[in-house]
């Protein structure tokens, strides 16, 4: 496990001010270029950079002699600038040399294609050559740069998990057959949990197991799981593998990587966040939401849930479109501001982009960039140097914290279950059901927080389970606790129905929670594409219904058409001084206010429809007892918003009520 200690106020060694920079690539331009790129920096405000992650192939040309008189020439000039470095290890793209050594650790995917090299991502992460290779490039670093005053971070590998996060080659095999004795101990443990007497799969020998590799049917889902959590572990190896070495090289310096909280599905993040020193994201919207600056903070939420609440880092994000979806949007005027102050908001200290400079060549060159093919008389380099000085006027809100009294629960093990084939219904995407009760929230001006299911959530005056279809014994026994000393517990559908070993809990449906919700699931009723249900007062709900039978529960509301018409579709349980409180449907976030609503009122938690509903409003809160409230208006027409303080953009008092212009952002502390 990472030592934290190594963290220096909790932050980046000697760093008193909201960093702001991006992906700096000079070793793309020639050298007369990097004199204006360090002169335009400190126009816009820039104090640190990343840079080198891509660069493997230029410090090692030839396997064992290294190339670093580019990079000290780099370095140093940054250093003179008054510019920050997170240097970074190139370990996510192995030199051309490396792929003609070892051809034999390109990835393979399920279906057995070999993917070549010319792209990003690394080889089979199981690779011994891979960890010899990535090892020696880490130690030279650290033994060049580990204690040169400009180096505040370390930053390993690049998006790890992108593209490549599961390889299916001999190696992988080889390597997974050690994880499972590490796991199991015997074959016949491991028989047992995979359930492998169906389908005549057991095992008599460990060189009989190899991957999941593409099937004539269905995989054992039990056993693709594992490979799952395998491929996840075998790729937090090699982080930790460079990692430590880091830490031995150039002590003092925190150690990082860039995660992709709900863009990269293949790693269990709340694994990762207890290795590294201090938690990154990289977030970019998806042009096919509609409402994107909510999965913004779903994602921002996410990510300082990980940190556990410490500062966070948003380590990239576009300052317009990017290059690889089918339409790639442009930011509108003043949406590059609100994207980095939602996150600013919801706990990051730092807001960096991909890439300061944007490139003429290569497979991103249309990708948008701090400094684009437009150069400084564009509209968004004009955006970037405000945003620059915003945050240079928001010190304050250093040392402060965001507090959420809603957590929502959320497991990667599950998510990965679930996500297998053969499940009752297509249409039941635990991702868009978390969504949807986030999204409540968000229009309610209630602050999130999100938790493992054997977290300790005692903090938390509701909590939130939309989608936990794989629960242990563990998990349900602590939400039992939690609601026993009064906490609020909603479960949404089709929950509570598997084991860690995706075997599905004896005694119904929701086999683990019966005794907590009072409630059977006898069976479970996908509904048709695009089918409805009706519940009690006319409220609409799809894709799902259940046939309930409570026991020691209150029916809420019942389903008054459909396969289960007449019988219960929300019901509540009473227990010690909280409630359980399970809904059998899916309901959208306008829908999920006759549910949520009785719930938060009797947990006390405060929620606010008078205020517009694109005004995003989120508070940080000071050991001082201070608060910042950033109120970040996503709509086309000005909004009133009742405050009292000072405007920290404008230094102004503010009492009574504040008009925040369309598209606008103020903060306020009070």
């Amino acid at each position: 496990m990472s030592d934290q200690s190594l963290l220096r106020d909790g932050w980046l060694p000697g760093v008193r001010e909201l960093s702001f920079g991006g992906d700096y690539n000079p070793e793309q331009w020639p050298q007369e270029i990097w004199a204006q790129d360090l002169d335009l920096m400190r126009r816009a405000g820039v104090n640190i950079v990343s840079i080198g992650i891509f660069s493997w192939g230029l410090l090692e040309p030839r396997p064992g002699e290294f190339d670093f008189a580019w990079l000290d020439a780099v370095i140093e000039g940054l250093h003179e600038a008054g510019i920050r470095v997170d240097l970074g290890t190139p370990t996510t793209v192995p030199p051309q040399w490396f792929w003609q050594q070892n051809p034999h650790v390109r990835p393979v995917l399920r279906d057995g294609t070999v993917l070549a090299p010319g792209s990003r991502g690394i080889c089979c992460p199981s690779s011994p050559e891979y960890a010899q290779a990535s090892l020696r490039i880490t130690t030279e670093l650290a033994q060049r740069y580990g204690k040169h005053p400009a180096v505040v971070l370390w930053h390993v590998h690049n998006e790890y998990g992108a593209p490549i996060s599961e390889c299916y080659c001999e190696v992988s095999a080889a390597a997974f057959r050690v994880w499972l004795q590490a796991r199991y101990g015997t074959l016949d443990a491991l028989n047992t949990a995979w359930g492998t007497a169906f389908w005549g799969q057991t095992y008599g020998d460990w060189a009989q197991v190899g991957t999941p590799a593409q099937s004539a049917s269905m995989s054992n889902p039990a056993h693709r799981l594992d490979f799952a959590r395998f491929s996840s572990d075998e790729l937090l190896g090699c982080f930790t593998r460079e990692r430590d070495v880091l830490h031995e090289k150039s002590p003092g310096v925190p150690v990082t990587t860039n995660f992709m909280a709900t863009n990269c599905p293949s790693m269990d993040l709340w694994k990762w966040s207890r290795e590294v020193d201090v938690v990154a994201n990289d977030h970019y919207l998806t042009a096919a939401d509609p409402r994107s600056q909510v999965g913004l903070a779903l994602d921002a939420d996410l990510t300082r849930s990980l940190a556990d609440g410490r500062p966070w880092m948003l380590m990239e994000h576009s300052s317009s479109a990017v290059n690889w979806q089918p339409r790639n949007l442009a930011k509108r005027p003043g949406e590059l501001a609100r994207n980095s102050l939602s996150h600013l908001a919801r706990g990051a200290d730092a807001i960096l982009f991909f890439q300061w400079r944007a490139s003429r060549r290569g497979a991103e060159k249309f990708h948008s960039a701090m400094l684009p093919h437009a150069g400084e008389n564009s509209r968004v380099f004009r955006e970037v140097t405000e945003l620059g000085a915003t945050l240079g006027s928001l010190t304050d809100v250093l040392d402060s914290r965001v507090q959420a009294p809603v957590a929502i629960l959320w497991d990667w093990e599950s998510l990965w279950a679930q996500d297998l084939d053969w499940r009752p219904s297509v249409d039941l995407e635990p991702r868009r059901q978390v969504r949807e009760y986030y999204e409540r929230l968000w229009h309610d001006k209630v602050t999130v927080d999100f938790a493992h299911p054997t977290a300790d959530l005692s903090r938390y005056a509701v909590v939130l389970a939309p989608a936990s279809y794989l629960l242990t014994g563990e998990a349900a026994a602590n939400l039992t606790a939690y609601v026993e000393a009064g906490g609020h517990l909603v479960v949404g559908p089709f929950s509570g129905v598997v084991d860690q070993d995706d075997a599905v809990h004896p005694g119904g449906w929701n086999g683990v929670l019966r005794d907590l919700l009072q409630v059977s699931v006898e069976e479970v009723l996908p509904l048709p594409e695009n089918g409805a249900v009706t519940l009690t007062g006319g409220t609409r709900a799809g894709v799902w219904a259940e046939d309930l039978a409570p026991q020691n529960a209150e029916t809420v509301l019942e389903y008054t058409d459909g396969p289960a018409a007449g019988r219960p579709a929300v019901t509540r349980r009473a227990l010690g001084g909280g409630t359980a409180t399970y809904v059998s449907t899916v309901l959208d976030h306008h829908a999920l206010t006759v549910v949520l609503d009785p719930v938060l009122e009797r947990a006390g938690v405060t929620i606010d429809r008078d205020l517009p509903w694109d005004l995003e409003i989120v508070s940080r809160h000071g050991a001082d007892g201070s608060e910042y409230v950033f109120a970040i208006n996503h709509a086309g027409a000005p909004a009133d918003l009742p405050v009292e303080g000072v405007d920290l953009l404008t230094g102004e008092p503010c009492t009574g009520s504040t008009k925040i212009p369309a598209g606008a952002v103020r903060v306020f502390r009070r």
